[in-house]
């Protein structure tokens, strides 16, 4: 009984794109693991982008300074 998390940043991922990635998950079990799909479980977990942090920063303050950066031509 396989169970997958996903973590990704909420911004705006499609059902059809979440879709997908439980698809493509299971399949990749079944594929490789020889897993049932139907006892194999995918966890989507959208977190915000101020609780995920990278390099000491989250990726609220890393994104904001790349916008800066790109808007003052650099």
């Amino acid at each position: 009984m396989p169970f997958v998390n996903i973590r990704i940043t909420r911004e705006g991922a499609t059902p059809e794109q979440k879709a997908e990635l439980i698809r493509g998950a299971t399949e990749l079990l079944v594929r490789v693991l020889n897993k049932n799909p139907a006892t194999t479980f995918v966890v989507i977990d959208e977190v915000d982008t101020d609780n995920w942090g990278v390099g000491g920063e989250s990726v609220t303050t890393l994104r904001a300074r790349a916008q800066a950066a790109k808007a003052a031509g650099g």
